[in-house]
């Protein structure tokens, strides 16, 4: 499914994060050990199974905490008991990186984006001139609106989006390039986007996105 699944670094104490562990969790635990570093965390986006499926196997290597926000445990109906369930706003360290946890809803209730030194990891939640699907259990097109909306205005436009998926013919962006390019970046009425993202925007284009001028 093209899952992109992000290790966060924190050089000064060589611990790690993952972010969405999936699939190939032998390829997650020899990446970590080519960079010699001690994975501590994991960082939920969502809790989609393409996203989450390798998260048992990891947590039989490594003692690690989980991260998610606490709408998107309640959604799923899993770890609702963690000690390390957060809301908007929060912040998680490791190590000494603070890594900030918007809450993003629309592809899911409680999706989340992480956002740390002039980055963001976007999940399902924006792609490369793309966005996730509204039309799963828990998708809502109005909170995407608003999300899309948000992180457009909130965030510099030199800011690198690293999404959850390799749905374009680049991997990065910055949300300069999606603001001109990313076709759900256009709307200024949220009636006109959930049109868009609901009824029109499969049935006219195909993987990989390309940019959309207005």
């Amino acid at each position: 499914m093209e899952n992109f699944i992000y290790l966060i670094h924190d050089h000064a104490t060589n611990r790690a994060a993952v972010v969405d562990p999936a699939w190939d969790v032998p390829a997650i635990i020899a990446a970590a050990e080519a960079q010699d570093v001690q994975i501590t965390d994991v960082l939920l986006t969502h809790s989609h199974i393409d996203h989450i499926n390798g998260l048992t196997e990891l947590l039989k290597v490594y003692d690690a905490q989980i991260h998610l926000l606490k709408s998107e445990a309640q959604f799923w109906g899993k770890y609702l008991d963690l000690p390390t369930l957060h809301h908007g706003g929060d912040v998680v360290k490791v190590g000494k990186t603070e890594i900030d946890i918007w809450h993003t809803p629309g592809h899911t209730p409680g999706s989340a984006c992480f956002h740390l030194a002039g980055n963001v990891l976007t999940g399902d939640t924006l792609f490369v001139f793309g966005c996730g699907r509204c039309d799963l259990k828990g998708g809502n097109p109005e909170e995407m609106f608003n999300t899309l909306k948000h992180i457009g205005t909130a965030l510099s436009a030199d800011t690198i989006i690293h999404p959850g998926h390799n749905y374009a013919q680049n991997p990065t962006s910055t949300i300069a390039e999606q603001l001109v390019g990313n076709p759900f970046m256009h709307f200024d009425r949220v009636n006109d986007f959930v049109d868009y993202r609901m009824n029109i925007h499969d049935k006219i284009r195909d993987i990989p996105y390309e940019a959309v001028r207005r």
